[in-house]
């Protein structure tokens, strides 16, 4: 069911503002451990289940088997 919902989270909008910012600074999307240290996280898993949750609801897609290789739904 990829269908991007109308409210996202807090934590939800500050990963997908991360990751845009990566991917217009540098061409490509940060590694998980990146990502969590730009949004002050300090697990790993924390930042992979939140963008599980985007993905599953349509906010981001994977190229690949990687985070990096993820593309930004608009």
């Amino acid at each position: 069911m990829n269908r991007r919902p109308e409210h996202l989270t807090a934590r939800e909008e500050q990963i997908l503002r991360c990751i845009r910012r990566w991917i217009e600074e540098r061409g490509a999307g940060p590694s998980v451990r990146q990502l969590a240290d730009d949004i002050g996280l300090s697990s790993t898993a924390s930042v992979a289940y939140h963008l599980g949750n985007l993905e599953e609801r349509g906010a981001l897609v994977r190229d690949g088997r990687g985070w990096r290789t993820c593309r930004l739904v608009r």
